[in-house]
């Protein structure tokens, strides 16, 4: 039996709504926490996790020291159409090609958190069902042979990969369901069962959504794909309880819990056991005012370097401490609760709380050595002014654009941002100590460059 005081913390710590309204989930998770199967679906529209994302990642991972099996459902067919939630705009399509490279980093990523024992963890995207023959479009080395026994003999024919029999080999070859979690039966969802959903589902339910109604009022278009989103993502816990026998509870940000209840309903229609919903708070971004979202470029990666990620942690307005706290560490609420009150003092520094907070941060994803010499570093060169000690270095070659070096190593995420950079006297040389103000200026030497407030580079000639 689950300690009683860790599901409290559990069910409680950074959470916005907990809906279990018969309280089934919290009485099997307190008495079979072995048999329960949880639901985290995320859409691979970018490739980076940041910490706002680890934060559900932490939770699940108490969830699965419980014993709970948690199920990372990668929307790589829906992440096509997008979710429209939180946008104010129509979101374009992602092309499938970049969902799949996505898909293959946050998988590497997420494991950095989660335990990905088979007992406890299985992933699978929703494309195992919805995608239809008629989506299949065969690559050049598809084999389609089929094997059928004449008399005591078996021969192997060969199927047009084309044609309607090849994509349907090529398809059950391909499901996960088949091919990595052995079931033998494979669970679909044709247009038929998506219409016979959407019988049970008015027009007045979908378009209660907040931003929908915003869209409308503002005269903005709304698209059909759009409002089907929450129905589709519905459906995927209403299959995942069918492959895994159950799906107890789905997990996601408070931004989700209009979408996380419309699988309560589905699962209802087709008389299935009614997923539990936890929302999780957002984290704000390090802006301390809007959600962290690389767009806005106010997150912190969680495989930033040490050095960045403990310098944008220290870079938070006062107003975010108590919040990355509760969010961020495994820092114990009642102390949490002590931080608030500390920041309510006039003779409390909030940098030296915010200077623990980034030690906890950067320690998590990086281990303790490395933040401590981050802190060091941090102290060494914005509170004494000197250079770090260790600052990351990249190759370059003489004559090559300058921007280009950055651009290309990824310390810069375009030519735009550098010429931002430079004409807000923002590249500082720290070899010859002056401010760099050429756009077009070429590599000559080796180089030392500080670049905003956090970011240093060192360029050495090949």
């Amino acid at each position: 039996m689950a300690d009683k005081q860790k599901i409290d913390d559990l069910l409680t710590r950074g959470v916005g709504e907990f809906i279990d309204p018969e309280g089934i989930f919290r009485k099997k998770l307190e008495n079979n926490p072995e048999k329960i199967v949880i639901k985290f679906g995320i859409d691979p529209t970018r490739p980076d996790i940041h910490i706002g994302h680890a934060v559900v990642l932490h939770k699940l991972r108490k969830f699965q020291d419980l014993g709970c099996k948690v199920i990372f459902l990668v929307g790589d067919y829906t992440g096509m159409i997008g979710d429209p939630t939180g946008k104010s705009k129509i979101r374009p399509e992602i092309q499938l090609a970049e969902i799949q490279a996505n898909m293959k980093t946050y998988l590497v990523q997420v494991g950095k958190i989660l335990n990905e024992n088979a007992e406890v963890f299985s992933w699978i995207k929703n494309s195992d069902w919805f995608t239809d023959v008629s989506d299949v479009i065969p690559g050049p080395d598809s084999v389609t042979n089929i094997e059928i026994m004449e008399g005591d003999t078996k021969k192997i024919y060969s199927i047009d990969p084309n044609s309607f029999p090849g994509k349907a080999i090529i398809l059950e070859n391909s499901r996960m369901q088949k091919i990595d979690l052995k079931n033998p039966q494979i669970h679909s969802v044709s247009l038929s069962g998506v219409l016979r959903t959407l019988r049970q589902i008015t027009h007045s339910r979908l378009i209660a959504r907040d931003m929908f109604k915003e869209r409308l009022k503002k005269g903005e278009e709304l698209y059909m794909n759009e409002m089907l989103y929450p129905v589709l993502q519905g459906l995927d816990s209403h299959v995942l309880e069918k492959v895994y026998g159950a799906c107890d509870l789905e997990i996601g940000g408070t931004d989700q819990t209009f979408n996380m209840l419309m699988g309560r309903d589905v699962m209802k229609m087709y008389k299935q056991p009614e997923q539990a919903v936890l929302s999780i708070k957002l984290l704000e971004g390090t802006d301390g005012k809007e959600k962290m979202s690389k767009s806005l470029d106010n997150y912190i990666g969680i495989t930033d370097e040490p050095n960045d990620m403990y310098g944008k942690v220290m870079s938070i307005p006062d107003s975010s401490i108590e919040n990355y706290f509760e969010l961020c560490t495994f820092t114990p609420m009642a102390e949490v609760e002590e931080i608030r009150k500390k920041l309510k003092k006039v003779s409390v520094n909030p940098k030296d709380l915010k200077m623990s907070l980034a030690r906890q941060i950067v320690s998590i994803y990086h281990g303790e050595p490395k933040a401590i010499e981050a802190e060091n570093n941090f102290v060494n060169t914005f509170q004494k002014k000197e250079i770090p000690e260790s600052i990351p270095e990249i190759k370059g070659k003489i004559g090559e654009v300058l921007s280009e070096v950055l651009v290309n190593n990824k310390i810069l995420p375009s030519k735009s941002e550098w010429r931002r950079l430079v004409s807000t006297n923002s590249i500082h040389n720290l070899d010859d100590k002056k401010i760099i103000t050429d756009v077009d200026l070429k590599v000559q030497e080796n180089l030392t460059l500080k670049i905003g407030k956090k970011k240093f580079i060192r360029i050495v000639i090949n």
